[in-house]
């Protein structure tokens, strides 16, 4: 099955996180197949910390919703996540945003992710690699999501990062 990660991160060597969080992905199971430039975006939520780069993926897998769940958390936990307040400064948070045509809503997990339509800093590099993605429940593409998105925060894109974790050249 095709899935569409989102991933962020605002503490540390954000790039390298985000190299590890990929190759830990592969080892457990969800083959990244496509990823989205890196992007800078602004803070929503709690403004008074760092900006973060954002980026999304799309993997194969055949795991279930609770199974990428819990490799998800188990990486981001390996990068020194901590819990805290909702969007708090992370070094590195990953989110499930689709998965084919999954609904699911439980107090744990929602699939497709339940804000997905109102964060700019999600959409913008989810449309770069699945423009024509389809939310399950609004029944309308990710490109357009991404035009009807109330949210004003900036997101831009500042490239790939290198292979070795980088920085982007500009």
């Amino acid at each position: 099955m095709r899935i569409h990660l989102g991933w962020g991160s605002n503490l540390g060597d954000r790039y390298a996180a985000w190299a590890r969080a990929r190759e830990s992905l592969g080892c457990g199971g969800a083959r990244v197949v496509r990823e989205s430039s890196i992007w800078r975006t602004e803070p929503v939520g709690l403004r008074d910390q760092p900006w973060f780069l954002n980026g999304a993926v799309e993997v194969e897998s055949d795991l279930t919703p609770w199974q990428l769940l819990r490799l998800a958390k188990s990486i981001e936990v390996s990068l020194g996540r901590l819990p805290g307040p909702r969007n708090a400064p992370r070094p590195l948070d990953i989110d499930i945003l689709l998965m084919g045509e999954t609904v699911l809503r439980t107090p744990d997990l929602a699939i497709p992710h339940p804000r997905l339509h109102e964060r700019r800093f999600a959409l913008a590099p989810l449309a770069e690699i699945a423009p024509r993605a389809v939310h399950p429940v609004f029944k309308l593409t990710v490109r357009e999501l991404l035009r009807r998105c109330p949210d004003t925060s900036e997101a831009r894109s500042v490239g790939r990062a290198e292979s070795d974790g980088n920085p982007p050249r500009r």
